[in-house]
């Protein structure tokens, strides 16, 4: 089974992780220092926060170093996580396949063929055969997770799925740069406008009632934009964790991507 290098630590890049680590193959993850994802109940995210993190039984572990990283995956214990310098990382494991999973829709994608024997990007601004081999769809709808071989991914466009009738209006981002610093926490129940966060002296508020379905982790550095805050109307605290649909779906098609049946 190959060595696989996964980008990005949020709900995408651990259900994809996940998948490839039940598929036989040996995986390390990795992410800028203190990442700012929301999702973090679906997520391994908070293994670098507090060194160990699971998800759907799956144990993450924070490497202490990038040389510890070849003794981790050969272990296989648990899934190597770690936020050393990227270049450091591939240089330690030479990995075989590499996958963008960072979700950086704002941002130019890298080029990244020949960091690997097989690189595949996840989402917008991805162009298979161009800045990686093979990309990957991430938008809703029924292309979702479809294997392109050639040619690009979907443009970002569109609004987020609607949970009882709440779209884009679940959402808060980050209107200044700055540290994210709150005492909440993913699932806790929330009211319409109650402070639950700040950015250095912002306040940030709940856009409406019910649970939180993702919340940036206290201590993250954030930049404007960055999405800080998910809530969920429903107030099911249960469905702020474990692997989404989506994820899942994009998870199936990095497994079709590199060969094995989702």
């Amino acid at each position: 089974m190959a060595v696989i290098l996964v980008r990005g630590t949020g709900d995408v890049g651990s259900a994809v992780a996940s998948a490839l680590c039940h598929a036989g193959h040996r995986v390390v993850l990795h992410d800028a220092a203190r990442p700012a994802h929301t999702r973090r109940g679906m997520a391994f995210a908070d293994a670098l926060y507090h060194g160990s993190a699971e998800l759907e039984g799956l144990r993450a572990k924070r490497a202490r170093t990038a040389q510890d990283l070849p003794h981790m995956v050969r272990c296989g214990r648990a899934l190597p996580v770690y936020d050393a310098p990227f270049e450091a990382v591939v240089a330690q494991i030479h990995p075989q396949i590499l996958v963008d999973a960072r979700m950086r829709k704002h941002d130019a994608a890298e080029a990244q063929r020949g960091l690997a024997p097989l690189t595949i990007g996840l989402g917008p601004n991805f162009v298979a055969s161009c800045n990686v081999d093979v990309a990957v769809e991430t938008q809703w709808g029924d292309a979702l997770g479809a294997v392109i071989r050639k040619g690009a991914t979907r443009a970002l466009a569109g609004e987020p799925q609607s949970i009882a009738g709440a779209a884009r209006e679940r959402y808060v981002y980050a209107p200044v740069a700055g540290t994210f610093s709150t005492r909440f926490n993913v699932g806790d129940a929330v009211s319409a406008g109650q402070e639950i966060a700040r950015i250095n002296d912002t306040p940030i508020h709940a856009p409406l009632a019910g649970c939180l379905r993702g919340i940036t982790h206290d201590g993250a550095v954030v930049r404007v934009r960055t999405k800080i805050l998910e809530a969920d109307p429903r107030g099911d605290a249960c469905a702020a964790f474990g692997v989404g649909e989506r994820a899942r779906r994009i998870a199936a098609g990095v497994l079709e991507a590199i060969g094995v049946a989702p």
